[in-house]
């Protein structure tokens, strides 16, 4: 791999400005405006330093400056390579975070904990969505000039079963859990990189607490040594083959299929529009969970690509990693000229991808004409528009694009989108309880539907069918569903997915259609146990 030139390094441009609408982002390079912004109240002010980066992948850039510090614990790469600037002209990189915060329990068992450096330094009973929102609010950011969406903040998963602290009928409801990871996890990310893809530069941002001893100080020192990584050669973890490991469905299909005929019948019997059934794969993955990301990222890349390093972040000390490559949008909240976009892609409706061209383009057409898909994803943009008109403004809600065939790499979906202005004084947390989980993961009536799973699917869910993203210290949010994801622990690489189960569903193609879904992980760690050759 190429590496970026000592020479192309440039002097790092400290800067900081304050985040109020009336204060206008002002370089500060100097002791004297750091106290200035210390003493108006801003306990968080950034330090920035630029580089070019054009020689450089992300994940080259990740693996010098986060993977290098003792393997990347509690770290985080996001990425898009579907290409374009709505999805992909920013990459992020989180270095080792020091805090983070995790839920466990339902109702009054619920539990949130703040955790640093190992320790939990704060514990809160009550609704996680609640402390996470008054958590964000001891903030006063500073912010630099030309920052993107995101800049630091919360990072991380909002699981599944996070529903269950909104909707209060499905609190004792969960099943088994045979994971015991925790239902929310969020890393305080205080050190971030983020690649401009499209000019090629890279921006080191670390933030200061002013109420630490010489905060100034360390801070131009952290990024003086990051800058010097940048120069560094890059380790690249080694892949070995070995021999090739089955993975076993946790839900026997006799058992899956049973539980679509049973949907069905409630179907039939008016109860239900649809619903969506899942099942779990399982797999020994004894590889980098590194390696696992990089195969994935070239079989299917999506618009949202993720890699977690989660080290002793459960309750348990355990080390886990969650990787990625998400084709759909949850929500996003971003500012806009016009207020606060509030985005939901709606995906569903899907057909295995060709073996040629015209196979594809058959598969395509077939697709879009179906009036069973066609039919369900009209149900689920009227969800979106649902969600969104909770918290938009009335008048503002609208659909922006309708039945649009998106492909992946073992797969095609229709996609649609979805949006409307948030609603004055709502915040991030109003928005994801209005819209979370998604609909195309759960089904209609929505809670009904997540009543039935309760019942038909064998485990909890967990991660699988939440959201990965980020709550941004800018204010706004941007989180993918959490589709096309796999789950490494214990040397176990774990990978579920639905299927859209309506009136005239055959139970065999539901099943085919979960399988198709789970392939592309299962792929990739098919391709890590080939040495990635």
């Amino acid at each position: 791999m190429r590496q970026a030139q000592p020479d192309k390094l440039q002097t790092p441009t400290l800067s900081l400005a304050g985040v109020l609408p009336l204060k206008k982002d002002i370089p500060v390079t100097s002791q004297q405006e750091f106290d200035r912004l210390a003493a108006e109240g801003y306990n968080r002010i950034p330090l920035t330093a630029q580089a070019f980066a054009d020689l450089e992948t992300p994940l080259s850039l990740y693996l010098k400056l986060a993977h290098a510090d003792h393997g990347g614990r509690n770290s985080f790469l996001l990425e898009s390579v579907v290409g374009g600037e709505r999805f992909g002209r920013y990459s992020f990189i989180g270095l080792p975070a020091r805090t983070w915060l995790r839920a466990r329990g339902f109702g009054s068992e619920a539990r949130t904990e703040v955790v640093t450096d190992g320790t939990v330094v704060e514990t809160a009973s009550g609704n996680p969505l609640d402390f996470i929102a008054a958590y964000r609010q001891r903030f006063r950011v500073a912010t630099a000039p030309d920052m993107p969406r995101f800049a630091g903040g919360l990072a991380g998963y909002f699981g599944y079963d996070t529903v269950r602290h909104i909707e209060k009928k499905l609190e004792h409801t969960c099943p088994p859990d045979d994971l015991h990871l925790p239902d929310i996890l969020l890393l305080h990310t205080d050190e971030l990189a983020v690649i401009d893809n499209l000019s090629g530069k890279l921006h080191l941002m670390v933030y200061a607490d002013p109420a630490q001893p010489q905060a100034y100080t360390a801070a131009q020192q952290r990024l003086q040594a990051l800058r010097e990584r940048l120069r560094q050669p890059v380790q690249v973890p080694a892949v070995s083959a070995s021999t090739p490991q089955p993975a076993v469905r946790t839900f026997a299909k006799a058992d899956y299929l049973q539980s679509v005929e049973r949907a069905q019948e409630l179907i039939f019997a008016g109860d239900f529009m649809q619903v969506q059934v899942g099942q779990r794969i399982q797999k020994p993955f004894a590889h980098s969970p590194l390696s696992l990301y990089r195969a994935l990222r070239s079989l299917n890349p999506s618009p949202y690509m993720y890699f977690y390093n989660f080290s002793g972040a459960d309750e348990a000390g355990s080390d886990f990693h969650v990787v990625g490559s998400s084709p759909e949008i949850l929500v996003r909240q971003e500012q806009t000229d016009a207020g606060e976009k509030i985005t939901i892609r709606p995906l569903a409706g899907t057909r295995p991808r060709g073996q040629t061209p015209e196979q594809d383009q058959a598969a395509e057409q077939e697709l879009i004409h179906d009036p069973k898909e066609r039919a369900e994803h009209v149900m689920l943009i009227d969800l979106a528009r649902n969600d969104i008109g909770r918290i938009a403004e009335i008048g503002s809600v609208k659909v922006t694009e309708a039945f649009v065939v998106e492909r992946y790499s073992h797969v095609m979906h229709i996609v649609s989108n979805v949006e409307g202005t948030l609603l004055p004084g709502m915040s991030s947390m109003d928005v994801l309880k209005a819209t979370f989980p998604a609909g195309t993961l759960t089904g209609a009536p929505k809670v009904h539907a997540m009543e039935l799973i309760d019942q038909l699917e064998p485990v909890k869910r967990g991660i699988y069918g939440g959201a990965c993203g980020y709550l941004s210290y800018t204010g706004g949010m941007d989180v993918a569903i959490a589709i096309r994801t796999g789950v490494i622990k214990n040397q176990t690489l774990y990978v579920q997915a639905a299927a859209g189960v309506v009136a005239d569903s055959v139970p065999e193609m539901e099943w085919r259609e979960t399988e198709h879904k789970a392939r592309a992980v299962l792929r990739a760690a098919e391709l890590v146990e080939e040495g990635l050759e």
